[in-house]
Formats: C-alpha cells, structure tokens, sequence
C-alpha cells in the first residue's frame, strides 16, 4: 500500500512538472478536457437550475389538478373549425358540478381577462394581470400572505369591491404606507385592499404572483356578463388524494356531458386538462435538453481525450531512458504502467477542475446579474471530477502499456 501511495505522489510530482516544463503544450493539451468538462456540467448545472425554479414556481399545484375548458393544454386530435365552436366554460356549470362531483377536495372558478391599470392616489401601476377567482383558490393555489387576508365565500358570491395585491404592486402603489384598508381604482370603481401576497419572486410559466392582483370572479361576471366571448371561463378541481384519476376525469365528463345534452356518440365539446400532463411535458423537455448537453460536450471530451494521450506518449518518449534505469533497477512492469496512468488521471483532473471554476465563475456572475438563481451542486461537482479522472485513465491506458513493455536495455540505449 505505501509502494502505490509513494507512486501516485511520484505520478503527481511527474504531472506538475510536465505542467511546468512545457506549460503551453500542456495547456493546450488540457484544453480539450478543460472545455468538455465545463460544457456539460454547465449545461446540467443550468438545467438542474431550471428544474429547481420549476419545481418552486408549481409547488403550490398539485400535479393532479384539473382545468375544465374550452381549450386544450397540448396538441389535439380534434380540427380547429370544431374547437372553435365549442362553448365557454358558464358559471351555472361550476355551481352544478361543486354540487354533483363526488371524491373533490376543491373546486374553482377562474375568468381569464385582459390586464388593467391600477391607482392609487398619484401612483398608477399598468399592465396588471387580473385574477378573477372564487374563494376556494386560497386552498387551490397554496395562497401565502404576508398581510391580511383572502375574501370570503359571501364576499366572493356577492362580487365585492375587495381586492388582494401581489408584493410588488403593493410596493408600487403604496411605497411603504401600509395598504390594507386603503382604496385602489380598477374598473373605474374603488376595491378595498384586504390582502398583501408574500413575495415569491419572478416565475417562468405566467404571471407571478408579485404582479398578479385577486378580484371576486363575480364582479367580473356582473361587470361584463356570462357570455363575453373575449373571456376565457375555467373550471379547477383538485381531487382527493389517492383518487383513480382515470375514473375522475371520466366523472367530469359524464356529469357536463349530461348537463350540456350532449348525444351519445357525439364527441366532448369541453376539454379536461391535468396538470401532470404539463410537467411531464417539463419534464421531457429537460431530459431532451440534458441529453443534448451530453452528446454536444461528448465531442469536446473526445478532442480533450486525444490531447491526454499524445501529452502521455511525448512524456513516454522524452522519459525514455528514465524507465530503462528504473526497469534496470528492478521496478516491475505494473510500477511503470501505474506511474503513467496515475499521471494520465492527475493531469486531465486538472483540467476538469479548471472547467468545474469555471462553470463556477460564470453561475456566481449569472445569479447576481439576472433574477435568477444558478446552482453549481456537489452532485454535478463529483460528476465532473469523475468524468475527467475516467478520460485520462482511458486515453493513458495506451501510453502506459507502451511504457511498462519497454526494454530496459533498449530504453536506457534510446535515451542516450
């Protein structure tokens, strides 16, 4: 055991000597592995981030919510002239099936509308995304408050004039003077603010809720009416947990299907959209675009191969004479393959490192730079450090047979 830890701090003195004696080779030797190593663990550690802020943003959804509507999530087999005809989402369907669906934990109802300007006194904030929601989507959405709170049934079925702000409209509109209890102007009509979101940061499906604000969904029914064809109405259900999903959704479809007198035969005029469908749609984008990173970076790790192996054979051949003494002396065959090998590992990890610092450099800049957070995680800072070891072993396998089958005789005479 000493014999081999004596051997790699040899191997180890071999590679930084080689490192000094001729760096510029060297370097551009390591180049290859150096930049394979920082593409791919730059491109995981850029998707590993991504999926984390995914997984954040979408925390609040359980992955078996369902969004019933005139339109699809995903591509559809049925012709667009069909899809065009088919019904707005009524809220007389949402009040039928809160009262007829069975295993439900909770059932919603959502206008999407067109965003508005909010006032407050002088301080105006444009561009605001509206959600006209019924009260169940506190427990729904996993709605957090930093103040206040979220309107009531009563408030809810009645269309009160209440209204609860995202962080950052309430930081635009108010600027540190507490907002609740206070009056915005939307609609031409003043809501009393009754709520403040926690802040939870830009998101990067949708609005986020820092800029979102919530309004009764029956003030915009009394305000625009039932049949707006430039509203888009949404039934949500969040189905008991452990409930047979299949069974589920074939309830939603038996019941509106039954409640909109649609004929045997004939086909859904609705859509069910589970929400599991869009992160598995997540899901294999970020698999595609991790595979992708891997056959990319695959070429520089080759190239970076090839630079290993041709430092490994100029070190074999400029060391020549030192493995004849060495064999002359009695150092075995195996000695000499593992010196070169160790070598080999030390100088392409060397350069993983150098590609890991890098990646590391670049998230720390990223991070500060833009609103969102890049992780360098010690699970891809291990992936990195192996993959280098495993092309030096790889590309000095051949040096090193090369060296350990010299004849010591021979060696010693071409060295001279």
């Amino acid at each position: 055991m000493l014999v081999y830890l004596r051997l790699l701090k040899e191997s180890f003195a071999f590679a930084i000597n080689a490192l000094r004696s001729n760096m510029l080779r060297t370097l551009l030797s390591l180049l290859g592995v150096t930049i394979g190593i920082f593409s791919i663990i730059a491109v995981l550690a850029a998707v590993d981030s991504l999926d984390r802020k995914i997984s954040k943003d979408l925390s609040g959804l359980d992955k078996n919510t369902i969004y019933l509507m005139k339109f699809s999530f995903g591509p559809s087999e049925i012709p667009k002239w069909k899809r065009e005809q088919f019904p707005n989402i009524k809220y007389d369907e949402y009040t039928y099936m809160k009262g007829a669906m069975t295993n439900t934990d909770q059932l919603g109802y959502q206008i999407f509308t067109k965003r508005e300007s909010l006032k407050y006194d002088s301080n105006t904030v444009s561009d605001v995304n509206m959600v006209p929601v019924s009260y169940e989507f506190i427990d729904i959405q996993g709605l957090e408050f930093d103040k206040g709170r979220f309107y009531n049934e009563s408030e809810a079925n009645s269309g009160a004039k209440v209204i609860v702000l995202g962080s950052e409209i309430a930081n635009s509109l108010f600027d540190g003077i507490e907002p609740i209890g206070k009056e915005v102007r939307v609609y031409g009509q003043r809501f009393n603010v009754i709520g403040v979101l926690k802040k939870k940061g830009a998101e990067l499906f949708g609005d986020s809720d820092d800029t979102s604000v919530y309004i009764p969904v029956n003030f915009l029914r009394q305000l625009y009416g039932d049949n707006n064809e430039s509203l888009v109405n949404v039934i949500v259900f969040k189905p008991n947990k452990g409930v047979d999903m299949a069974a589920y959704k074939a309830e939603i479809s038996q019941k509106l299907r039954g409640y909109r007198g649609v004929k045997a035969g004939e086909i859904d005029n609705f859509f069910i959209n589970v929400f599991s469908g869009f992160t598995d749609l997540i899901d294999g984008i970020i698999l595609n675009m991790k595979f992708g990173g891997w056959m990319i970076s695959g070429f520089s790790l080759l190239v970076g191969g090839f630079g290993i192996a041709n430092i490994m054979f100029v070190s074999v051949k400029e060391r020549t004479n030192l493995i004849g003494i060495q064999k002359s002396l009695g150092a075995k065959n195996r000695f000499i393959l593992f010196q070169f090998l160790f070598e080999a590992v030390i100088l392409s990890v060397i350069g993983g490192v150098i590609g890991l610092f890098l990646v590391w450099i670049i998230a720390l800049v990223l991070t500060n730079v833009l609103d969102f957070e890049f992780v360098l995680g010690m699970g891809n800072i291990l992936l990195g450090t192996l993959l280098a070891g495993l092309i030096g072993l790889i590309s000095g396998i051949l040096p090193a047979i090369t060296a350990s089958k010299l004849d010591p005789v021979e060696a010693i005479r071409t060295g001279m």
